[in-house]
């Protein structure tokens, strides 16, 4: 342990090189998830640092995620989860949102979108074909009258055509956005009226696609679906801005 946690100067914030040392230690692997830290007495010698300096460090490790902090057992590395990143993620778009958020969020579904078609058309499996049947089929009995739940039904069909890509990089990505399309979507329906048609359409051109393995297709539905958002947006938000 004396590689990992040498003493440090007192130039800076004791606390913030504390934190910052223990963090590369974490990120270069040294430290691997699960590991358990040295006790809080070995730290300060390691340091030869105060318990009230080493304790504010470990305090915002701990708020960040980084270490677990064990009442009578101990401080250990933390898992880092795919929710924590999202949940990030799903704060930030949360506390932006507005109409222009609207349209930087149909643009990166432009930019992603047709490529997580083509992708989910290549990998997809049977599961995914059965689970994506089952969205739209739910979406066509639903009540008109039920716009969360048809909005909700929706979402679930762009969730499950990323996770169709086999990609969970796909899925941090893009949850976050698709947690946003039922709002998004709300505005749209009270709206325009027919837009849950055009789009039930789509989702069932794409997964024709996708059932057939056509990833050319699959992306080429997607970029339809996707710029009649935008003209969506430009004919009853854009003047909102």
């Amino acid at each position: 342990m004396e590689e990992l946690f040498g003493k440090i100067g007192t130039s800076q914030t004791l606390s913030q090189k504390i934190e910052r040392k223990i963090e590369e230690a974490i990120r270069s692997k040294r430290l691997i998830t699960g590991a358990k830290l040295p006790s809080e007495k070995e730290l300060c010698e390691s340091f030869a640092v105060s318990r009230t300096a080493l304790r504010e460090a470990l305090r915002r490790l701990s708020a960040r995620g980084l270490i677990e902090i064990k009442k009578g057992s101990g401080m250990y590395v933390s898992e880092i989860k795919i929710e924590d990143a999202i949940k990030s993620l799903n704060l930030y778009y949360d506390l932006k949102f507005d109409s222009s958020l609207i349209r930087q969020i149909i643009e990166v579904r432009r930019i992603f979108e047709p490529e997580i078609g083509r992708l989910a058309a290549i990998n997809r499996t049977d599961d995914d074909v059965k689970l994506l049947q089952s969205n739209i089929a739910e979406l066509e009995r639903c009540n008109p009258d039920n716009t969360q739940l048809e909005v909700d039904l929706i979402n679930r069909f762009h969730m499950n055509m990323a996770k169709a890509t086999g990609n969970p990089i796909v899925i941090i990505s893009m949850e976050p956005i698709y947690s946003l399309l039922p709002r998004m979507r709300n505005m749209i329906y009270a709206n325009i009226e027919g837009e849950k048609e055009y789009t039930v359409r789509l989702q069932h051109e794409i997964l024709k696609a996708v059932i057939d393995k056509d990833s050319e297709r699959s992306y080429q539905y997607t970029v339809e679906l996707l710029e009649r958002n935008m003209e969506v947006y430009d004919k009853y938000f854009k003047d909102t801005d």
